[in-house]
């Protein structure tokens, strides 16, 4: 019986600890992937920021800096970045006052 219960325990465990957490973090960036939009501010795997100009299904065109455009694979999107505020607006927390 306590032989048994070990096997089963350790398929338990590596459920638990890797493939449930990978298959959470596949679903976020297929949910990404479908919610980018042309505009956004986005920051690549490989840690490029810039903003989407042209969206394809399979790649993307990426403004880098003002003039300068890479074209990139879709899947090379790692997050959204939310805009920046505008100078002398609160942020982080920040009520604006001294």
């Amino acid at each position: 019986m306590q032989v048994a219960i070990f096997p089963v325990l350790m398929v338990g465990a590596i459920y638990l600890l890797l493939w449930r957490p990978q298959q959470k973090r596949i679903s976020a960036v297929r949910l990404l992937q479908s919610q980018i939009q042309e505009g956004d501010e986005v920051l690549t795997t490989s840690g490029i920021y810039g903003r989407i100009t042209n969206l394809r299904d399979s790649d993307a065109d990426l403004e880098i800096a003002p003039g300068t455009v890479i074209h990139i694979a879709r899947g090379a999107i790692g997050q959204r970045i939310d805009p920046m505020p505008s100078a002398g607006e609160p942020h982080d927390g920040e009520t604006g006052t001294d």
